[in-house]
């Protein structure tokens, strides 16, 4: 409830409640809050018990009534008035000749408030000032807190609840009716649908939500609407819609002028004369196309389809929602396309894309702010009429996506936080990627959250093979040692492949020990000018994501090469075991280190050539300091040597310096 600055407040639109000098105080037993609910509602005015009687227990009344009455208003008094001494007369209740006053700003009540800013809001609308009519017009809605007085026994409360309900229906309909003036469709759906479903009988309401609907670009959904209107009042009353419904059914069927411009151009619509902000845009068909070669990941493809189909068929309010996250130059845009393909005939509204560009390779990052201005564009809000804020932003955009089937693919999510104002609710799907895992937005939205890993041998040899150009039809030799060498991420394999079709006269066992050398071997895995499809680059944008502290720990993991334990992390870097499990935990959360059975610790191999490159940006000192430490460690338990792995540690510490 807004303050008005009196020392008592009285919340009717709602669960009664009260505030004294800005604190909430009980007010005690259902009853008891009904008698104030009564006398806040006749606020300076004396009320009767005889009246107080029957508005709490109507014709039904007990031979205690009054000594109730009596009972609830001293309970009130110690709530409302705790100094007051026992025998002192009330300030703020009093009694007054055979009845009880309530004394305060009738302004203090907010269903009295609620009054009055709808009476300014009218007045306001009278004299054709259409910003401050809306502005009143939501200054008084948004006093509602649920049903009035909820929870509140008796007659007189029954009634106040239906009288306020149908008060506040008419200031949404007047309020709705202003909206569409202004033409500001898409933002009244959402509110006129709830008030449908709170009143489903009421015509009015109908005819504005269908015409909402249909002047936001959505004349399939308001022909719906008007269907299950038909339907409901011949089943509930036996009557068929009124004329007004009737008429307006009619104008969308025949695409009647009212509902187009009159300049005669039919992607702008008119509401009482003046342009809408929406445009209906075409169907947006906006998925890039499929990655060429694309093999593997069968299972976990026919897992979230079948999953994410049966969510969405259920038309929930939830929104299916899944989250690819991996190690760079995994393929996890090239899955999520994959995916969405496979769902596009289930979603026949249409599909977004937008790239949120986290790891700031292709420019920079999109805030969620602007993603959501770049999805509204897409859905025909004009570029004048997309809200500033963020949250204005994220309504108008669920307010549109409402009931519609709408695939949403987000990719290079940087965080949750940017994720989250992007789902829409209801019918629509969501299918994300990030190199980051979001158990926050599992644990808190449900999401479905997929991790996918490098290719198995046998794929990657049937992807390099196949964009090879035939270079490696028949090497069997070669294309296992160019496997082994990419690590199983088909990023560094379609780089490879490319590098060998484009190079057809240089023999193909030159090729490979190209690749094979140690040294550079990120530097070949490099596409000019193009850092997204550079694998060294790839990997910079995870490392530049992390803390300090975890990046510290990264680089003197490279010294080692691994794989390793716990006891192994903790020596290299100097630190506390529980430090080192925590940056290690950070580490495989940011797919830049792969957990094993037993809390042992690999990097994929080429995420290892990259981990020993970031380990010479250590000082010699600092370097040779974490080798001797590594050393003493091995003299005291000889058996971390194998468990270590005694040649990786004896290649580490050769190229160390």
């Amino acid at each position: 409830m807004a303050t008005t600055g009196g020392p008592l407040r009285i919340q009717l639109l709602g669960p009664v409640r009260a505030w004294r000098k800005g604190v909430e105080v009980a007010l005690g037993p259902p009853k008891q809050r009904a008698v104030l609910g009564l006398l806040a509602s006749r606020a300076n005015d004396v009320v009767g018990v005889e009246n107080i009687v029957d508005a709490l227990w109507g014709s039904d009344v007990p031979q205690t009534a009054a000594n109730g009455v009596h009972t609830y208003v001293g309970g009130l008094r110690r709530a409302l008035e705790p100094g007051r001494g026992r025998r002192a007369a009330g300030a703020v209740l009093t009694s007054e000749s055979g009845g009880y006053c309530l004394r305060l700003d009738p302004v203090d009540v907010d269903a009295a408030l609620f009054a009055r800013d709808l009476g300014d809001a009218r007045r306001s609308r009278g004299e054709g000032d259409v910003d401050a009519t809306l502005r009143r017009y939501e200054q008084a809605l948004s006093l509602w807190h649920g049903e009035a007085y909820s929870g509140v026994p008796g007659p007189f409360a029954a009634m106040e609840r239906t009288r306020l309900r149908d008060l506040r229906l008419t200031a949404v309909e007047e309020w709705a009716a202003d909206m569409l003036a202004v033409g500001r469709h898409a933002e009244v759906v959402t509110e006129l649908t709830g008030a449908v479903s709170e009143e489903p009988l009421r015509e009015k309401l109908r005819w504005l939500l269908i015409l909402a609907l249909c002047r936001s670009g959505r004349q399939a959904h308001a022909l719906r609407l008007y269907e299950e209107t038909r339907r409901l009042l011949s089943s509930e009353l036996g009557i068929e819609p009124g004329a007004d419904l009737r008429n307006l059914y009619q104008q969308i069927l025949s695409g009647h002028p009212e509902l187009r411009s009159p300049g005669g151009d039919p992607t702008r619509v008119l509401v009482a004369g003046r342009a809408s902000p929406l445009r209906v845009a075409p169907k947006p068909v906006q998925l890039p196309p499929l990655a060429r070669g694309f093999v593997g990941r069968g299972r976990q493809l026919a897992l979230l389809e079948q999953v994410l189909s049966e969510e969405s068929a259920r038309h929930g309010a939830t929104t299916p929602v899944a989250v690819v996250d991996g190690p760079a130059g995994v393929g996890k845009s090239a899955f999520v396309l994959e995916l969405a393909h496979r769902l596009i005939d289930r979603f026949p509204d249409g599909q977004l894309y937008v790239d949120l560009r986290g790891t700031g390779l292709q420019g920079t990052p999109v805030s969620a702010g602007d993603a959501l201005g770049q999805l509204l564009g897409s859905l025909g809000v004009d570029a004048s009429r997309i809200p500033a804020g963020l949250a204005a932003r994220a309504t108008l955009y669920r307010s549109l996506l409402h009931g519609q089937r709408m695939l949403v693919v987000i990719d290079d999510a940087p965080s949750a936080d940017q994720l989250r104002p992007l789902i829409p609710r209801g019918s629509s799907c969501v299918l994300a990627t990030s190199r980051q895992r979001f158990g926050g937005l599992a644990a808190r939205d449900g999401a479905h959250l997929v991790t996918i890993g490098p290719l198995a041998d046998e794929e990657s040899a049937q992807l390099l093979t196949g964009l090879s150009g035939g270079r490696l039809d028949g090497q069997a030799g070669a294309t296992a040692r160019l496997v082994a060498l990419c690590g199983g991420l088909p990023l560094a394999l379609r780089i490879v492949a490319d590098g060998l079709a484009a190079s057809p006269g240089v023999p193909l066992s030159a090729l490979v020990e190209q690749y094979a050398a140690e040294h550079g071997r990120l530097d070949r895995l490099t596409v000019k000018d193009d850092a997204a499809a550079s694998m060294r680059s790839v990997f910079e944008a995870s490392y530049q994501a992390l803390s300090a502290d975890a990046a510290r720990m990264f680089r003197h993991l490279g010294l080692h090469g691994g794989p390793f334990t716990v006891q192994v992390a903790a020596t290299l870097a100097d630190t506390d075991w529980e430090t080192t499990r925590r940056l290690l935990a950070l580490l495989v959360a940011n797919h830049l280190l792969e957990e094993e059975p037993g809390h042992r610790y690999r990097f994929n191999s080429l995420i290892g050539v990259y981990a020993a490159e970031c380990a010479q940006r250590e000082p010699p000192a600092r370097r040779q300091e974490a080798l001797d430490r590594m050393v003493r460690l091995e003299t005291a338990i000889p058996a971390s040597r194998s468990a270590s792995g005694d040649h990786a540690w004896r290649e580490a510490r050769a190229i160390a310096f």
